[in-house]
Order: structure tokens, then sequence, then C-alpha cells
């Protein structure tokens, strides 16, 4: 961790880089103990529950002229930022074991293990990663989380998994998660009256003392954004402030993409004050059973959308506009870290993000024929393209940990080559 921030009786609010910690071109941190060393990559795995309408989603073109297909025009201005790869198998979702067709898949998704009945088979490769380089963070990893299902299993509700069976919640709350990263010692401070820079401005007074015009511009922007943050989350219905462990008949009806987008806002501050390395985030839920007033689609949940009517047009339809969404949040978070500076570039340019389902086409729960995204630019990951591969996930995670993270996992259990045409 860089170890800069601003210190309160009660709060930390972390740094984002400045000027002031680099060489002159921007390379490399300039003094103390990180002197000489390139700027940490950093890693996100980004998960949505159930499946794709594989016609809407995957581009029919490979290489750099792909055309962007309806789910994935969200993502047309970031054509040079990503890296869309279609056709990898999760072998390991076939294996025999307990449960509905979700368990095995989301199991071997995450681990490359069978579901054990009770949760995944393993490490999910969030945390093979957060071990090999989250050490030195304020968290080793972040989980995060959006929809706030209570449906299912534990292997329904968790992304991340520091073992077999030990699940790692996510964080759904965007009020808990806002303390957690801005080190509040007293609940809910974006309830009150005051904000937390009220807590750390002597100390912001006395550093913008000692530093270049840039980089006061810089942090002023750096602390608008906080309070900026902190008045969206207050202005938030205080229901939201609840998990609902048991929706109504209904569904619940919240404006997830008003939580989403909050919590991509504070995943991005987390990344680029150094707190984390590593983070998870659940949009949606395995076998989701969200409802999407957003998009006017309310009289079924998710996952009943991704069968009966899914072979009807108007089904179809409706499935590409809940896989449209996704991708929108998704753009949402890859455009913040684009537009965050860092050294000789931007946020973006140090960390990999890798989205994924836990099935290919959705109706058919296919475990084969994978279509996953890659995003940003850390270790020199090859973007603007789609490639159509016969590889497995466990290849696409191993190649992304060791050969762009230099995290060395060392092996996946789905894993047997990395791929070369990634880096």
């Amino acid at each position: 961790m860089r170890g800069i921030g601003l210190a309160g009786s009660a709060v930390r609010v972390g740094l984002p880089a400045l000027d002031a910690m680099f060489n002159s071109s921007g390379s490399a941190y300039a003094a103390g103990r990180l002197a000489g060393r390139k700027i940490e990559s950093r890693f996100v795995f980004w998960f949505n529950g159930n499946g794709i309408a594989e016609k809407y989603w995957i581009p029919q073109e490979t290489g750099a002229g792909f055309a962007f297909t309806p789910c994935l025009q969200p993502l047309a201005a970031l054509r040079d930022d990503i890296h869309i790869i279609s056709g990898l198998d999760s072998p390991a979702a076939r294996l025999p074991g307990p449960g509905n067709s979700h368990y095995p898949s989301m199991s071997a998704l995450l681990t490359g293990r069978i579901f054990t009945g009770r949760g995944a088979g393993g490490p999910s490769i969030d945390q093979l990663i957060a071990k090999k380089v989250g050490n030195d963070s304020r968290f080793r990893s972040l989980q995060i989380g959006v929809s706030q299902e209570s449906f299912g299993e534990s292997i329904q509700q968790n992304m991340s998994w520091a073992d077999r069976d030990r699940p790692l919640p996510p964080e759904m709350i965007p009020h808990r998660l806002f303390d957690r990263i801005f080190g509040s010692k007293e609940e809910h401070w974006v309830q009150r009256q005051k904000s937390i820079l009220d807590a750390v401005r002597d100390d912001a007074h006395n550093l913008k003392d000692r530093l270049g015009s840039g980089d006061k511009s810089r942090l002023d922007e750096y602390l608008t954004s906080v309070r900026d943050l902190e008045k969206s989350i207050a202005a938030l219905p205080p229901e939201y402030q609840q998990v609902v462990e048991r929706p109504p008949e209904g569904g619940d009806m919240r404006d997830w993409p008003r939580i989403a987008k909050l919590q991509s806002d504070l995943l991005v501050h987390a990344l680029a004050s150094g707190q984390t390395r590593v983070a998870s985030y659940m949009l949606t839920k395995c076998q989701g059973l969200s409802r999407f007033p957003w998009l006017g689609h309310t009289s079924q949940r998710h996952h009943e959308y991704t069968h009966g009517q899914v072979e009807t047009p108007r089904g179809m339809r409706i499935l590409r506009d809940i896989c449209r969404w996704h991708v929108e949040e998704f753009a949402y978070l890859v455009a913040k870290l684009k537009a965050t500076p860092e050294g000789d570039g931007n946020l973006l340019d140090n960390t990999v993000l890798l989205f994924v389902h836990e099935h290919a086409e959705a109706n058919a729960h296919k475990n084969n024929g994978l279509a996953t995204i890659l995003a940003g630019h850390a270790g020199g990951v090859k973007t603007g393209l789609h490639t159509r591969t016969t590889g497995t996930v466990g290849d696409l995670y191993l190649t992304v940990a060791e050969e762009a993270l230099e995290a060395p996992i060392q092996a996946f259990p789905t894993a047997h080559q990395k791929l070369s045409w990634v880096i």
C-alpha cells in the first residue's frame, strides 16, 4: 500500500496517485519505500448471474473488425480497452454432483472445482490472485455486491471463496462500503450533517501547502468527488440501508442501477488510493431473481426471463435488454477507471477486469462456449479484439494471473495451458 492518506480522529481518506509520487516520466514511484517500483496492477472479477442470449451478445466477426452486438453496444466507445473472448469451456461444471445445474456451474466458474453440497470446492480465482499480490494493501481484497436477493444457498449468493465451503460475502450496502473504505470509526457518517472531510480538513490543508499547482487541483477534485459520493449515498431512500432478507412476493423493486454506480464509484476510490489491488463485483446473483422496473420488465424475474418465453421474439428481446444493462454497468466502471489519472496514464492502464457469467446460452444452461470480456491494459493485455477460442476458463485465469498481473498462482484446476494471444 502507498500508505499516503489524510487522517482524522475518526476516518482515513486514502489519496489517489499524485504527480509528486512519481518520477519525471510518471512510470514509477519516486520516493519512500516504493521508490523505483513500477505502478502496481489491479484485478477486478465481475459477475452476472444466469447467462446470455448468444445471438444478441457474441459478435459474428473475429479480430479487430468485429461489430458490436446489441448487448455489447454500451462498450463501443471503449473498443480499444476491451477484448471479447468467446468459446471457452468450463469442464468441471459437467462433473457429477448435487444440486441443479446452476450449482456446479457457479462452483466450476469460480474455483474450477465441483460444488460440494455446501459451497464452492476451493478458493476462487480472485482469492488465489489476492494471496499473491494483495498482502501489502489495507484490504487484501474487497467483495462488492449490488442485487440483494436472498434466494438459494451460499453458492448462489457468493462469488468469492477463501477456500472450500468458505464464502466471503459481498458488501451490498453503499453506506457500509463507504464506512469501510474511508475508515470511519463511527457508523453512517453519510447520514450526519458533517462530512468525513471535516475530520481531515487540517491534514488536507497542510498537504496542499506542499504540493504543486497540478496536484493541488487533483486533490481538490478528489475531495470534491468524495463529498459528492457522500451526498449521493445520503440521498438514498432509508430502506436502502438494510438487506431485504425476504423480499415481497412481487420481488424487490429497488433501483439497482443507482446502487451499482455508487458501488463502482466506491471501488474506483479504493483502487485509486491503493487500498486494495483485488476486488470481486457481483452485480446480480447466480440463478438471479431480480426484476427490472428501470427496463420496464417486471412481470417475471431474471431466471424466469431466461426460460419460458425466451424462445419467442419478445422473450429474446427482453433477455437482450437485461444483458445490455449488465454491460452498461460494466462499461460505467471501465470508463471511470479510464478517467482516473495515474502516473503517465490512467487507472485502467494498470488494471485488468474480467467479466463472466455462470452459463453461456442462458436457456440451455451451457457450460461450453462461454463468453467473457477482458478490459484494461495491465501487463500488456491485448485489446480491441474478439477472439473465438477452444480453451478453458482456467486457461484464461492462469494467463491473466501470471502474465498480466504477475501473480504466480502456478496452477488452476481446469487450466492446461496459457493463452499466448491474451498478452
